[in-house]
């Protein structure tokens, strides 16, 4: 079913799945809680008019946390109540954070306690910010409301009156390059994107929402089309425990982005190897009923549809961006192409210019906030320039070859996307992960390579079977395409809250 907005979205799960478990999470150990439909609701409703009350509605009202039942509510009144949610990645540093509060027009704040650093940072520097909430506290204090406080001192419905077109969400992307942008995405943008495909996802579906919530891909599949499904959200407490709580939750699905699907192809491989069965393998890594992992967020190797496929398991793969709610295209179960990054969304079209690919719809944003020069140059008669290469074929399946800002132009004035490159290269196993760039004139590969793995291998010099690697590719790579430097890392590359390795 086709929504528009937000609230209808909220409205339309609690009419049809009222008395069902829509969130449930960890109490302790092992104990689950969990909250309905009808909870949700009436919570959501609660808050909004705790926001009308404060007078803070229709203004700019930043959420920051880890993924949390608190966090969905308030999500879900700020858009309610026709105000603008401003999500704020959790990791990031207090000072960082309140650059963004203040580049938002951010008037309150609501935070969880594991950040009350930075609710102390923004009383001090963040000066149009006069109401702070705290998810965690059960009393109000003189300088911070309690979320559970206001709730309880506003119970009753809410009625919300939103435009389809209206400013809900400013999302900061979180850029492998660069100063960050925020996204600003209408009530349209997100509800149909969520809600324009249908995938054949019954409902009581359980999912494990495992990915960091103020990112859109998290935002937009595992919460909204989640409750636009009637399924049930799980939160995962902790990426470090995700495993232990795949079994305690026991799910259906499982939206991941890449880094997390290889550390499990990397086991899953092992297991292939050693000759041992796949249904016991799959019950203890996956359990009982999972079927299902949805890929986005960056290049994911092909052969991993394949490899879990014999375990059982579907991956299907997409592709998307904030500045498109996220979702442009996916796979889809009755019709994989393990080598496509899916096929478009029903509410999206693309074409294909000088090699870019441009991409039109319901889902594109409004622009970024305040930045109406860097709009201007992503923007033109409403097509979006993802600043990806690629092509789209005659059935409407994506095909994706790099990045446009990181192509290398070669001396002889080649071409050469070093996505191509560490494609190829990040399918051997001592390869943890790579950059491909140009330095000093010739293609440089630098690679943190997996020592775990070198050890079981019994590789003593790294380097030198690095470059063997590099050697083999070589050999068969035309002579504009060759790696002629290599830089061994001794630690990770920094990464995105998305996961994504940051380039310099």
């Amino acid at each position: 079913m086709l929504f528009h907005t937000i609230p209808e979205i909220l409205s339309y799960a609690n009419e049809a799945y009222g008395a069902d478990d829509a969130i449930r999470w960890k109490k302790s150990k092992n104990e689950i809680e969990s909250r309905t439909y009808s909870e949700l609701k009436n919570d959501t409703d609660s808050f909004a008019n705790a926001i009308e009350k404060l007078g803070k509605k229709g203004q700019h009202i930043a959420v920051i946390g880890p993924s949390s039942y608190e966090w969905i509510v308030s999500y879900l009144a700020i858009t309610e109540s026709g105000s603008v949610a401003v999500p704020i990645d959790a990791s990031l540093p207090a000072a960082d954070i309140c650059e963004l509060l203040d580049r938002a027009d951010v008037r309150m704040l609501i935070f969880d306690e594991a950040r009350s650093d930075v609710a102390e940072a923004a009383a001090k520097s963040c000066h149009d910010i006069n109401v702070y909430v705290s998810m965690n506290s059960t009393e109000h204090c003189p300088q911070v409301l309690s979320f559970k406080g206001l709730i309880d001192d506003n119970r009753g419905s809410y009625e919300p009156a939103v435009a389809e077109d209206a400013l809900c969400t400013i999302m900061f992307t979180s850029g492998t390059t660069g100063k960050s942008k925020g996204v600003m995405l209408t009530q349209n943008n997100l509800a149909e994107n969520a809600t324009c495909l249908d995938m054949k996802i019954g409902p009581h579906t359980v999912i494990l929402s495992v990915l960091p919530i103020h990112h859109a891909y998290c935002l937009s599949m595992d919460i909204l089309k989640g409750i636009s499904l009637g399924s049930v959200i799980c939160i995962n407490d902790s990426i470090m425990r995700m495993a232990k709580n795949i079994q305690l939750f026991t799910p259906d699905m499982i939206l991941m982005v890449p880094l997390m699907i290889e550390t499990f192809a990397r086991k899953l491989e092992e297991v292939r190897a050693a000759g041992l069965p796949a249904e016991p393998v799959r019950k203890k890594m996956f359990g009982e009923r999972l079927h299902t992992i949805c890929s986005g967020g960056a290049y994911l190797n092909p052969d991993y549809v394949d490899l879990f496929a014999e375990f059982g398991i579907t991956i299907l793969q997409g592709y998307g961006m904030t500045e498109c709610s996220p979702v442009i295209s996916t796979n889809l179960s009755w019709d994989i192409r393990k080598n496509s990054v899916g096929k478009l969304m029903p509410n999206c079209e693309a074409k294909t210019v000088d090699g870019e690919l441009f991409v039109r719809g319901t889902s594109v944003m409004q622009g970024y906030y305040k930045m109406p020069k860097e709009t201007e140059e992503t923007l033109s008669d409403g097509w979006l320039h993802t600043g990806d290469l690629g092509y789209v074929d005659e059935d409407g399946y994506i095909y994706l070859t790099g990045r446009r800002k990181n192509l290398i132009i070669t001396k002889n004035g080649e071409n050469v996307s070093p996505e191509e490159l560490e494609n190829a290269l990040s399918v051997n196993h001592l390869i943890k992960e790579i950059i491909v760039r140009e330095s000093e004139g010739v293609i440089e590969a630098e690679i943190f390579p997996d020592r775990e793995y070198a050890q079981n291998a019994g590789i003593v010099d790294i380097r030198a079977a690095l470059q063997a690697l590099i050697d083999e590719y070589n050999v068969n790579a035309p002579a504009y395409k060759r790696i002629y430097s290599l830089k061994v890392r001794e630690s990770e590359f920094e990464k995105t809250a998305s996961r994504k390795i940051k380039r310099s």
